[in-house]
């Protein structure tokens, strides 16, 4: 029996942009034959998939999905907003978010993780195979409490739990289950409207926070102010970025008098005991993805010979 080796599997791997568990069975099944596995590959309809990894894949659904103390949310894209509306794209989102769940939010882990008679990475593959577009497990997040709630909300939900946003939010609390999830979703929506930038101040990106002290000071530095009262206008106005940034420190947009951290402490009432967030993630399809921008009139015009 041929021995098959790491190498061997990485050459394959690098060849057909199969995955590797499935390179390494074709490579198996055929001695160790190159071109044969290859060709076995080909067989199964996993080299479709490979001819089109390379195509950018922009589209597609956010999944989210809490069980009690946990959560998770997921990008998988698609090339196109029409596989978004495909039910088997559909479930195969959801599946990788049930997967996540137990799992955990390492991508590869979900890749390898199984799903009946595949990994899930094999899954993803034969729906590329089937439906003809290059898809792809972006990226995951998971938050889990010790004692609370972790709540969803889906924004532009195309089938329940999965669209083209995704919030989830930790709610650490001993008091009303129920109460607390009511309390997370209106805060999971808040966080789809606001997209904050951290918790509080603490948790924000320390260049982030100098760039608007720079520019802060720079600006009232042009209007000729004096070095002391510039650093007291730039206190008073990073109190107003933080307000704009920082969740707890937002006003909630389901009642503006309010801030987010007011109205969790409000609310603590009707819970029947303390509650704080401890974390948050807010997914939007396709953010930070360069897309391919083409001239429709341009390629209509070549096609036909045009200029």
């Amino acid at each position: 029996m041929a021995t098959i080796t790491a190498a061997m599997v990485k050459d394959l791997r690098e060849t057909t942009g199969v995955g590797m568990m499935d390179c390494k069975q074709a490579l198996a099944e055929n001695g160790g034959d190159m071109e044969a596995a290859i060709d076995w590959l080909r067989k199964k309809g996993l080299s479709k998939a490979a001819k089109k990894s390379g195509r950018i894949a922009a589209e597609g659904l956010i999944g989210a999905l809490t069980h009690g103390t946990r959560g998770v949310v997921v990008e998988v894209n698609s090339e196109t907003d029409f596989v978004a509306r495909n039910e088997q794209f559909q479930g195969l989102v959801k599946m990788i978010a049930q997967v996540a769940l137990k799992v955990g939010a390492d991508v590869e882990k979900i890749k390898a993780a199984p799903v009946g008679d595949v990994t899930v990475e094999r899954a993803i593959q034969d729906a590329i195979a089937t439906i003809g577009e290059n898809m792809t497990l972006r990226r995951a997040a998971s938050l889990e409490v010790t004692s609370g709630v972790v709540a969803s909300y889906v924004h532009n939900a195309v089938v329940e739990g999965a669209g083209k946003m995704g919030v989830i939010v930790a709610l650490e609390s001993a008091g009303k289950t129920d109460e607390l999830a009511t309390l997370g979703r209106q805060i999971a929506m808040h966080v789809a409207a606001t997209n904050p930038q951290a918790l509080d101040s603490a948790g924000l990106d320390p260049a982030a926070v100098t760039r608007e002290k720079d520019v802060l000071s720079d600006k009232y530095r042009q209007q000729g102010k004096p070095e002391n009262v510039i650093e007291k206008i730039v206190e008073s106005g990073l109190k107003t970025y933080y307000k704009e940034v920082c969740l707890l420190e937002q006003a909630f947009i389901h009642d503006n008098a309010k801030s987010v951290a007011q109205a969790v402490k409000e609310a603590e009432g009707r819970i029947g005991a303390p509650v704080k967030i401890t974390g948050f993630v807010r997914y939007a399809l396709g953010e930070g993805i360069d897309r391919q921008e083409s001239d429709f009139a341009a390629e209509v015009a070549a096609a036909s010979g045009k200029k």
